[in-house]
């Protein structure tokens, strides 16, 4: 099995965008290819497109040859979309990183789209739901807000996780996102205005929930061997775990513990050959404040119920034991469900190129994840990535 490598990205703004779904692809498309130097187009093999609704929210399937006609590459080897509801992103660079590793592919382009804003908020609103158990989860309103609800109130209730922990988790990933100029909201919002704001599903408010978003964002992945002629500052991949159980929500194991996430961080830490504590900084998937918190306890970095006095700690802030999400996580940076993970791949590669403003760069940060989870938390992929080779 070949090493694989990140040799670049490029982002499209994040938002509520006048964009068409064709010309969010093309933005970061471009981006991608203005940061990589010494790669053209016609080196491009494999064209992989993280897409979670495009026929929902655009009304178009088939989306990865006309991405590929959209940023100009011809790929002859492998061309593929990946749809795996929020983690479609990282399941594109997933998808990616095995082709090469395999010798499928030497060089292949990952590009995630969402356009999620569109002129019917209700229809996006059902849309949405479409991720669930139709039959039984979805008839009955079980969508994102309500779902997560019920783990915070078990959270709560099992561990005395608190609103003002939560709030505190929205709060240092809106203050990250002032940093970071692609980010949907580049506003402080401090935990007494989250603890204000219109009640959502209780006990969640409107910020402690992600955004409705429009973005995009693309990377490029070579062999760790050819990395080299193309950055002098690669980002490799180190290992990956994925895990899901289930689908219907009467058949969960708990609320408040998210088990496939634990089978996943324990594959990841097997195949990158490290532990919790060898990461230096983290991108989770706080698409809700009480998701961020369950992360911390599931993924190691803290004792189980211990998540929330984590926050409050300042654990997971700069200066702590691991910063968390700081180009601001989907609550600060918005959530277009395609792009999301290769975001989260951008903002690690560029702290490891200490390419990232001051005002959120971690110090020589050499080992990094990236977290998705999708549908109600059913599902959970994990990459692992170093500024060093494996």
């Amino acid at each position: 099995m070949r090493k694989v490598a990140i040799v670049g990205g490029g982002l499209a703004p994040f938002g509520v965008r006048q964009a068409t779904w064709k010309e969010l692809a093309q933005e970061a498309g471009g981006a991608t290819f203005r940061d990589i130097k010494n790669l053209e187009r016609k080196d491009v093999d494999s064209l992989f497109v993280g897409a979670a609704m495009p026929e929902r929210f655009a009304f178009q399937s088939h989306v990865a040859p006309m991405v590929a006609e959209q940023v100009g590459v011809t790929p002859t080897k492998v061309i593929t979309r990946t749809e795996l509801a929020c983690a479609s992103g990282q399941s594109a660079i997933r998808m990616a990183y095995a082709c090469i590793a395999a010798g499928l592919s030497d060089i292949a382009l990952c590009i995630g789209v969402e356009k999620m804003n569109i002129p019917d908020p209700p229809e996006m609103q059902t849309s949405m739901a479409c991720v669930l158990d139709r039959e039984f989860d979805g008839v009955q309103g079980a969508s994102a807000p309500p779902f997560f609800a019920l783990c915070a109130n078990r959270h709560m209730h099992d561990y005395g996780t608190t609103r003002e922990q939560m709030a505190m988790v929205s709060a240092k990933n809106h203050h990250f996102s002032t940093t970071n100029p692609f980010a949907q909201f580049q506003k402080d919002i401090p935990v007494e205005k989250v603890l204000t704001s219109p009640m959502v599903a209780p006990p969640l408010r409107l910020f402690d929930c992600s955004g409705i978003t429009d973005g995009a964002a693309g990377v490029v992945l070579t062999t760790a061997e050819r990395a080299k002629e193309f950055t002098d500052t690669p980002m490799y991949i180190l290992g990956s775990g994925q895990c899901s159980m289930g689908s219907n929500l009467a058949n969960y194991k708990s609320f408040s513990t998210w088990f496939p996430l634990k089978e996943a961080a324990k594959e990841a830490y097997r195949s990158a050959k490290i532990g919790p504590g060898d990461l230096d900084l983290a991108e989770v998937h706080d698409c809700f404040t009480i998701s961020e918190i369950m992360e911390y306890e599931d993924l190691g970095f803290c004792e189980k119920g211990k998540g929330g006095k984590f926050i409050e700690d300042g654990k997971s802030d700069l200066g702590g034991k691991i910063p968390i999400n700081t180009r601001g996580g989907l609550l600060g940076t918005g959530h277009p469900l395609g792009a999301t993970g290769i975001a989260q791949a951008i903002e690690l590669m560029q702290q490891f190129r200490s390419s990232v403003p001051r005002q959120r760069l971690v110090d020589n940060a050499e080992i990094g994840m990236a977290h998705n989870l999708s549908g109600a938390a059913n599902v959970h992929s994990i990459l692992i990535y170093g500024r060093n080779p494996p």
